[in-house]
Parts: C-alpha cells; structure tokens; sequence
C-alpha cells in the first residue's frame, strides 16, 4: 500500500509538472506572438513616412490602419490597436490577436480533465485492486503454515471475487485431503495392530509344535506327521495375514477423482504444446507432434492433461533431450496418443513394473522423483475408461493411452 500511494505522488507529481512546463511554454510563445504586431506598425510607421501608403497584404497581424481626423475617434476602438507616428501625425494601426489566452485556458481545462480522470483512475485502483489484493496477502502465508482456518475475506470485486473462491476451494480440498489421511492412517494403524495380534496365536501353536518335535515328545509317527501338517497350516494362516497387510501397505494412498467429460483433441494437443514447446525450444529439444485427425474424446479433460504432462516431464528428465514426440492413432473407436523420447537407459525387464507405486528403475539414479508419475497416469485412465502401457521401440521410451472417443 505504502508503494502504491508513493507511485500515485508520482504519477499526480509527474502530470503537474508536465501541465506548467506546457503553460510556461504557451505563456512565452504568446509573448512572442504579439512581439509581431509591434515589429508591422513599426516597419508600417516607416513605410508611411517614406511613401505616403502602405501595402497590407505584407503586414499579416495588422488588421487596419487609421489617421486621426481629428474627430476624437483615434482612441476608440472595440479592437487590439497601438498608436503610431508618422511624418508628424498619429495613426491607430489596429492587430489581430492570436488568442494564445484562449488556447491557455482550453489546455489548463483540458489538463484539468486528465488530472480529474488520473485521480479517479488510481482511486479506483486503490479502492478495488490494492486494498482487496492486501486482504487477502496473508492468505497464503498461512495456508502454507497448515493453518486452514485462516479467515479469507469475501471480495465481490470481478477481479478477485473469482480468485478469492477459488482459495476457498483450496482450503476445504486441503481440509478435506487431511480428514482423509488421517482417517486412512487409522485405519491401516488399527488394521495393523488387528493383524498383529491374530498372528500372535498361529505363531505361538507353531512354536510349541517345533519345540514338541524338537524335544522328541512325538513318538508316533502318525502324531508327528499331523504336528508337521499343523505347522503348515498354521504357516499358511500366517502368510494369509502377511498378505492382507502388504495389500493394505499397498493400497491407493492418494485420492483420484474423476469428472468425466468432453474435449477436442486438438484443444488438449494445442495446450500441452504452447506449454512445452517454448521451454524444450531453449533447451535445444525437438518437439515434434504429428498428424492427427481432431475428435472428440469421453475424459475428464484436466486428467487426460495432467498424464500426459506427466509423461512429457519424464520424458524431458530421462531422455537424452534430443527428441520429444507425440504420435497419434485411432483405433477401435479410441484415441492412442503416445509420448516417445529418444536416449532411453531403461532395461526392458523393468517395464512390467514401471507403473507400480514407488517403483523407479535402474536408469533413476541420481534423477530426483518419487516413482508415482506412471502410476498416477495408469490410476487416472482407468477411471476414465482408457488405458497406459509402455514400450521400448529402437532405442526409444514410449507411453501409450488410450483414450475413449465420444
């Protein structure tokens, strides 16, 4: 604010200054302008006393001039006049005015004009840009800090009413994102200490046979094989446990939501190239995109854009930043779009788990990431009815999805 109100001392400041320098300039222009009508009588007073007449086609600001005739009228006149002598006698040699006042007057009005509408401009600035953009300046700030119930001010201003909804929304999705973690963090803590508990008994029966057997208390031999087959099926019971505990490790942790839709292709590849193509372009990337015939695809258009953002930043961080590329095909009523790179170091026999989880490949190392791109891509298209799958092509990376047409 206090930048604002500096910048409006300035502006208000800048305009004054420019309003005198044009006044100085048409007072002393004015000046100037009826310095000429003394310079004609003069050179009139001169040609009169030499010739007895004067032309006035050569004395543009003179209008007329006029002898006394003795009548007393030498002085009366409605109009701008300097006396002049020649050869003895008085003349009234009257001048035209160039009306530089008038001209000052109709530039002072005019300025005042434009200094009314800038300070009515920077009020309105003020009033519906700065002061609401200062409320709401803290708002991130604590968002940021986790704290959610930060008051965001309601603002009905077009230019922040949309933004300040908008951080709303972000609030309560963060709210929301919480409850869920933490319920998701209870239930998996109570399922694990569930599961920790029912193992205690399988394992206790199977410690006791082992020790039965190994102290020699089963002399029959129908006895100890029956106490073999219990450890086995005690084992199995146990296995069953750590089965459902790796499925809960490894279920979902992230919350997909989709909202199925309509877009045109060529909306979805025009956006993602005005977003990739000047970056690659500085880093000496090809950015190629190839053919394809515009149709209409059953998506949620932000999710389909999101996979293939995901992809393209693999690309750019596994690749050997030669070549990116999208190549397109329809078949069997869907739309495979494929991202490919040039410079792939993965080894085929990942592929199979390059969308799992957390998976990253060999090629990773020293590559920042948490191996969820993939998955997430993978998650995202089958809730949209589609499909992922990679694969390595003459040195290539490339990630295929399918995607429904309307």
């Amino acid at each position: 604010m206090k930048t604002f109100r500096l910048l409006c001392m300035a502006v208000i400041s800048v305009v004054l200054i420019v309003a005198l320098i044009i006044n100085v300039s048409l007072l002393r222009l004015g000046r100037r302008s009826d310095g000429f009508y003394r310079v004609e009588a003069k050179r009139i007073a001169d040609e009169i006393e030499e010739t007895g007449s004067y032309s006035p086609d050569a004395y543009p600001h003179i209008t007329g001039v006029f002898s006394d005739l003795g009548d007393g009228r030498l002085y009366t006149s409605n109009e701008h006049y300097v006396i002049i002598e020649a050869g003895g006698t008085l003349y009234r040699a009257e001048y035209r005015s160039d009306g530089i006042s008038k001209t000052l007057i109709a530039a002072d009005a005019a300025f005042a004009v434009f200094f009314a509408l800038i300070v009515w401009l920077l009020n309105y600035i003020r009033r519906h840009i700065i002061v609401p953009f200062g409320r709401l300046n803290e708002v991130p700030n604590e968002l940021a800090r986790g704290n959610l119930a930060v008051e965001i001010p309601e603002e009905k201003s077009r230019y922040f009413g949309r933004f300040t909804w908008g951080v709303n929304l972000l609030r309560e999705k963060i709210e929301d994102d919480r409850r869920r973690e933490l319920s998701m963090q209870r239930e998996k803590k109570l399922l694990l200490l569930s599961l920790s508990h029912d193992i205690k008994t399988p394992l206790s029966a199977i410690k006791l046979s082992s020790k039965a057997l190994a102290r020699g208390l089963y002399t029959d031999e129908e006895k100890r094989r029956q106490t073999a087959e219990s450890i086995g099926a005690r084992a199995d019971e146990i296995e069953g446990f750590v089965s459902r505990i790796t499925k809960a490790a490894s279920e979902d942790f992230m919350s997909f939501e989709v909202v199925q839709g309509e877009v045109f292709l060529s909306s979805v590849v025009e956006k993602l190239t005005a977003r990739y193509a000047p970056q690659l372009s500085v880093t000496g990337t090809a950015f190629k995109v190839g053919e394809y015939f515009d149709c209409l695809l059953s998506c949620d258009p932000d999710r389909l854009a999101e996979c293939l953002q995901n992809l393209v930043e693999n690309a750019i961080k596994y690749g050997d930043g030669r070549e990116i590329a999208l190549s397109f095909v329809s078949q069997d009523g869907c739309e495979l779009i494929t991202v490919e790179n040039t410079g792939c170091s993965l080894d085929p026999a990942d592929l199979p788990q390059i969308f799992e989880s957390f998976h990253r490949g060999a090629n990773a190392e020293g590559i920042r990431g948490n191996g969820l791109g993939l998955f997430i891509c993978r998650k995202l298209m089958g809730l949209m009815g589609g499909e992922a799958y990679a694969d390595i092509k003459d040195g290539r990376f490339c990630v295929t999805l399918v995607v429904r047409m309307a």
